[in-house]
């Protein structure tokens, strides 16, 4: 039934689609205020049918030495290190009619992360591939045909122009419907203060839901097909998208009968006062995959039958998770912005795209640099607590891994015994970060970056953890 649904889908947005645009005033050129020049290298302020930018990110992140009586095959390390990133992406697009664009997007990730981005729920660093072995070789980000289906004769200038919508003027009413590779976090929880590592915060959980384990490959991308309404007062997307074969794989399952994800997002703008707007967004998904059960794990650990509790051993076709989000952000006159998000899933199976959270709340804002006459910097601070369910918890106690955490060694390694106390001393994990964005010139910027972090990984047997960074970004 939900993939009948989904062809039904298809076929009205084709035909739809066929039909010409019903614009106010078809002769008007399609110009439009579009994002300051002086924020980017390139001009896109024009009415031409092509896009082509990009920007690479650059983030180096350091951490003195902390407390840990003991370190296992996924520890966040207690000693100093540093580690350094990059990422870099190129954007093109072609409008070959006022209603359709081609998007395709290429991307190369380079460096790594501290400790092999293990270790800590909520991890310091966004940019970082959560699969250190893969190659730094280019690969497609993105390839997508986007739609735009008018359900009003006003047209108007888009607010949202960049990359993924490089539309200049669109329908005041519209469905909006995109299908091929794409990031889920691109068009599902975003938050104008928290979702960018480039520019605003850069931890894992501050720029997204934490407990939104959304449907992506280890890269952050998936295939998919999403339908939008939107409307100067509502919005409403709905995406049906592509699981992973194993958790945090690279290999994308495309067997839609065993495997598959549902988000549906009603985004309501309960303000739309100039310089005092504000936008709650309601989030609810499920995932369909081949994860493993906690509780299957632990009852084979238990009986005897295992040696160490591995939920990758109780993986089963059409498992499901699902969870809700709430995500608030609110301007506070022009010259700072609220936000705050809460998240939860069932955490009845393994974590298996995102990271291990199964409840999460965050709070925070930023302000706006004109207030100290620079004009783009901006200056940001959050605070973030993360849990995990009962089930998960035991898990890592008995000395279970996910693909992030787990405190303890391999059983079946030389000299790693089994701790009476288990291998988890659970508290949340609390996370407070801290960062400035200086405009140096043009497209480039810099940042300063300070996050804390209490429990890392839920232990209160390690930390609190310091831990410093610095940005380059450049935007073309």
């Amino acid at each position: 039934m939900r993939l009948a649904r989904t062809t039904i889908v298809i076929a009205l947005g084709v035909s739809l689609a066929a039909a010409p645009a019903r614009a106010k005033n078809p002769e008007q050129p399609e110009t439009a205020p579009q994002p300051g020049t002086d924020q980017t290298f390139l001009d896109h302020s024009g009415p031409l049918p092509f896009w082509f930018g990009g920007e690479m990110n650059t983030i180096f992140q350091t951490h003195p030495s902390f407390s840990a009586p003991y370190t296992g095959t996924n520890s966040f390390r207690p000693g100093a290190e540093a580690a350094m990133s990059g990422l870099l992406t190129v954007f093109t697009a072609y409008r070959p009619h006022r209603t359709t664009e081609l998007i395709l997007d290429g991307e190369m990730a380079f460096g790594g992360g501290l400790s092999s981005a293990l270790g800590i729920a909520g991890f310091t660093n966004l940019d970082v591939v959560r699969n250190p072995a893969l190659s730094s070789e280019p690969y497609v980000a993105r390839l997508e045909i986007h739609q735009l289906i008018p359900l009003s004769r006003e047209w108007e200038p888009n607010e949202d122009r960049g990359p993924i919508s490089t539309f200049v003027m669109v329908p005041r009413h519209r469905l909006e419907l995109r299908i091929g590779k794409m990031s889920t976090a691109d068009l599902f929880d975003i938050n104008p203060a928290a979702s960018d590592s480039h520019v605003q915060f850069m931890n894992w959980t501050v720029d997204n839901n934490g407990a939104y384990d959304y449907a992506a490959d280890t890269r952050g991308y998936t295939y998919g097909l999403v339908v939008e309404y939107q409307g100067p007062f509502l919005e409403a997307r709905f995406g049906e998208m592509l699981m992973p074969t194993v958790a945090n794989g690279i290999v994308i399952d495309f067997d839609l009968t065993r495997s598959h994800s549902e988000q549906f997002e009603v985004e309501i703008k309960y303000s739309r006062r100039q310089r005092w707007a504000g936008t709650l967004r309601v989030l609810y998904y499920q995932n369909f995959a081949n994860m493993g059960s906690y509780r299957q794990a632990i009852a084979a650990f238990n009986g005897g039958v295992e040696a160490q509790p591995d939920v990758t051993l109780h993986r089963h076709p059409g498992n499901s998770k699902l969870g809700f989000g709430l995500n608030l952000i609110q301007e506070l006159g022009g010259v700072a912005r609220a936000f705050a998000r809460g998240g939860w899933n069932d955490g009845l199976h393994e974590s298996f795209a995102y990271t291990e959270v199964d409840d999460t709340f965050e709070i925070g804002f930023d302000l706006f640099g004109k207030l100290w006459r620079r004009r783009v910097d901006k200056l940001g601070l959050a605070f973030v607590t993360n849990g995990i369910s009962d089930q998960h918890r035991e898990y890592l106690r008995l000395g279970g891994h996910g693909f992030i955490l787990g405190d303890a060694c391999d059983f079946a390694q030389p000299g790693c015994a089994r701790r009476a106390a288990g291998f988890l001393h659970y508290g949340r994990e609390n996370i407070l970060e801290l960062y400035y964005d200086v405009h140096l010139w043009r497209g480039a910027f810099a940042a300063a970056d300070i996050q804390f972090i209490d429990n890392p990984g839920y232990n209160q047997d390690r930390g609190p953890v310091w831990i410093f960074s610095a940005r380059g970004h450049l935007e073309f």
